[in-house]
């Protein structure tokens, strides 16, 4: 995944957000925004990206395989093998094993 740099705001801009978090909650017109009635839809984790770690990792060929195929058309294997890391680690610190 390719880092983007946000771009620096000007000070018009800056004076704006900084008028726009002193209004009271109150005083914000929300009319426009339609109420969202269901999240079903909603994608988890959508704007939430942890710190990664770049390592070099030795795994066997049968299990990167596994992963590659099992990941849609061979991408994105890589974040499969984290989540299933995650998941073990999960659920060994709910067995009280804590590194």
């Amino acid at each position: 995944m390719k880092k983007r740099s946000s771009k620096v705001l000007t000070k018009k801009q800056n004076e704006e957000l900084k008028a726009l978090a002193a209004l009271p909650d109150r005083q914000i017109d929300t009319s426009d925004i339609p109420e969202v009635l269901s999240w079903s839809d909603a994608e988890q984790g959508l704007f939430y990206r942890p710190v990664k770690q770049q390592i070099t990792l030795r795994l066997d060929v049968d299990v990167v395989t596994w992963f590659k195929k099992s990941a849609q058309d061979g991408r994105r294997y890589q974040t499969e093998i984290n989540r299933a890391l995650r998941e073990y680690v999960q659920q060994h610190q709910k067995d009280g094993v804590d590194a």
